[in-house]
């Protein structure tokens, strides 16, 4: 994998990172688009900011659970100057203190557009350029939408306006996602189609750059352009990156393995959803670090489309969970890459699916547009971890209270 030069311009489009440990719970909660915040099992004080040890009891057992945000904004100051190159370049800069119903009072970004207090607000959390949890006040309870500040924005990865890339384009799914993109006001979006046996092709570069005609359900929307790209081929992968590589605001990986006959299914698998995450990645993630740059309206994002399984084996998908479970690793990886020059990397984790493959699972199926609506929604709100799905749900929160037991200092069953 290529790895992103560490230029100026790439130092300047992030702000510190630095963090206690102890505060990884609120980010890991922002990345889940939550607002939790420390509460003491023993006598329920809320804690802010994180730390080792209530500062009412002295108890160590400090449990992290979501807050609504609702509270009071108490004063508001604009930045006119700071010694931080991130910060520099975006100034002037809103910050206020909020007290919050729940009991302490926080410092919050302000958008330029912010009441004057005293005034209610609520407040979420959020990821920062640099993957770190902040907190932002609005003035309306489900404001979600940032992009209409100009600084705010680089929070989120909003597709509007925004040039997109879909790896795989025939899937009832990843076509599902292209429309939804679509009417979030995408500017252009390129949507990858593979050979389909047409092996001949893969030996003339000539033929990658023609147009190929797009999905019927597809063509009446005027700004997708279907281009060739299997990303098990390195090579026509290198020549859809040279050809688009420097537009792309977002990159959303849907590869699937389509066909279950396969001699070698395990195989297939594994070079779909692994391989060909890591050569997407050797020619579209230097590209995506340099368009984080300083000056760009938003957050460039990639999105991985896994499964659910990619976290917890589905044992009769003995090998499919494997090769979810292998690219989802490198997903980390990459995430950490990404993050250094103010990109991000989303992760979506549906339970089953509305497809073939799923039939003989008891649990409900996430349609096409479910799934394309999470993610439309998550690239809003800047989120890194998606569980669309109510199977993916009911997942999710179960991991989340084991760890909130945990923390308590009780056992937790194996």
């Amino acid at each position: 994998m290529t790895t992103v030069p560490e230029t100026a311009e790439a130092i300047a489009a992030i702000p510190r990172g630095g963090r206690s440990r102890v505060s990884l719970g609120f980010t890991a909660a922002a990345a889940l688009g939550r607002f939790e915040l420390q509460v003491c099992s023993q006598c329920e004080a809320v804690q802010y900011p994180p730390r080792e040890a209530c500062y009412q009891c002295l108890s160590e057992r400090l449990v992290w659970k979501p807050q609504n945000g609702a509270g009071e904004l108490l004063s508001r100051t604009v930045l006119h100057h700071s010694h931080d190159p991130y910060f520099g370049k975006r100034l002037p800069w809103h910050v206020g203190m909020v007290r919050l119903d729940c009991g302490p009072t926080v410092l919050a970004h302000l958008p330029a557009v912010a009441p004057k207090p005293p005034a209610r607000v609520w407040v979420s959390a959020r990821l920062d350029r640099a993957g770190q949890g902040v907190l932002v006040a609005s003035e309306t309870e489900d404001d979600v939408d940032l992009s209409n500040d100009c600084r705010l924005r680089e929070m989120t990865s909003d597709p509007r306006e925004a040039n997109v890339l879909i790896t795989d384009g025939r899937s009832a799914h990843s076509q599902a996602i292209v429309r939804a993109l679509a009417a979030a006001g995408a500017g252009r979006i390129w949507v990858g189609m593979d050979y389909e046996g047409q092996v001949d092709q893969r030996r003339s570069a000539s033929t990658f750059r023609a147009a190929v005609e797009a999905p019927e359900v597809l063509r009446e929307l005027p700004q997708v352009t279907c281009l060739r790209l299997d990303v098990t081929d390195n090579g026509c992968v290198r020549e859809a990156a040279s050809a688009v590589a420097s537009e792309i605001d977002i990159l959303i990986n849907t590869a699937q393995v389509r066909s279950l006959r396969s001699a070698d299914l395990a195989r297939a698998e594994m070079e779909s959803h692994y391989f060909g995450l890591l050569n997407l990645a050797e020619h579209f993630a230097p590209a995506m670090g340099a368009r984080a740059g300083p000056g760009q309206r938003l957050c460039p994002a990639w999105v991985n489309v896994l499964s659910l399984f990619a976290l917890s084996c589905h044992p009769p998908w003995g090998t499919y969970s494997a090769s979810m479970a292998a690219a989802h690793s490198f997903s980390q990886c990459l995430r950490a890459q990404l993050r250094e020059t103010g990109a991000r990397l989303v992760t979506v984790f549906p339970g089953p699916l509305e497809e073939g493959r799923s039939l003989g699972i008891p649990q409900s199926k996430l349609s096409p547009s479910a799934l394309a609506g999470s993610i439309v929604d998550a690239l809003r709100r800047g989120v890194e971890e998606v569980y669309p799905g109510e199977v993916a749900r009911e997942w999710v929160e179960g991991v989340l209270d084991r760890r909130r037991v945990s923390d308590s200092g009780a056992t937790v069953p194996r």
